[in-house]
């Protein structure tokens, strides 16, 4: 009876550990090294056993960071409102938003355009992840006139919420006046972020929204692992 290959027997039992919950979506796999101790071979047998994990989608690596258990993709609906809580919690995920920077700035041609501003207008500008259970899934960027909402800034950074901030101003309602995706390839800096590979497949999103009487606040581009989120569509809600 011939003898099954060592690698093939550590992938098996990854995947039953996977399978078993002991390795979550978005988990960290031990190193190689780690790995290689608890199965007493060498890394090249281990590097073996992962390769055939991630033919699988079961994991994928990033490289210099290791090797990731894949996750169930979150259905994300695009419509006439959208908002990141709403659709996350109603995937049965834990939504959060994680600031990397807001600032102040002078507004550029794609953002005096897109928000109806003066060539020397001002912009509040929100950079962030968008996490689903902890792991990031998104890489945003909003953008807000700096003269509707001075005091937008100081809301984003206590609340990590656009919504929220919006209506600590005043909106209390908004609307999505156009959508446009396209498909990426990560930036090394992108993939830092998502802890994907660089190169891997990302949704990029191009998003005005309105206020109830159509005034622009936002232009907002985002980012979606390409593996994390099923971007749906519903026409009544468009």
């Amino acid at each position: 009876m011939p003898r099954t290959a060592i690698w093939k027997s550590i992938a098996d039992t990854l995947r039953r550990e996977i399978a078993d919950g002991h390795y979550r979506p978005g988990d960290k796999l031990p190193t190689e090294a780690q790995l290689a101790g608890r199965f007493g071979v060498n890394r090249h047998t281990v590097r073996h056993a992962i390769r055939a994990l991630v033919d699988d989608k079961l994991v994928h690596t990033r490289r210099g960071a290791g090797a990731f258990v894949a996750q169930v993709p979150t259905d994300y609906p695009i419509g006439k409102r959208v908002r990141f809580h709403q659709n996350v919690a109603a995937a049965g995920r834990t939504p959060a938003k994680q600031v990397l920077s807001v600032e102040t700035r002078t507004a550029g041609p794609e953002e005096r355009e897109a928000l109806l501003l003066r060539d020397d207008a001002l912009v509040h500008v929100y950079e962030g992840l968008s996490l689903a259970d902890g792991h990031p899934i998104a890489l945003f960027r909003s953008v807000f006139p700096a003269a509707l909402f001075p005091d937008l800034p100081s809301a984003l950074r206590r609340s990590a919420s656009v919504t929220h901030a919006l209506d600590a101003a005043g909106v209390t309602d908004y609307t999505r006046a156009s959508t446009r995706l396209t498909a990426k390839v990560a930036s090394a800096t992108q993939a830092l972020h998502l802890h994907i590979a660089e190169g891997a497949p990302i949704l990029r999103s191009v998003a005005i929204n309105v206020d109830p009487s159509g005034r622009p606040i936002e232009y907002g581009r985002t980012w979606f692992a390409g593996d994390r989120v099923t971007l749906t569509f519903d026409p009544g809600a468009l």
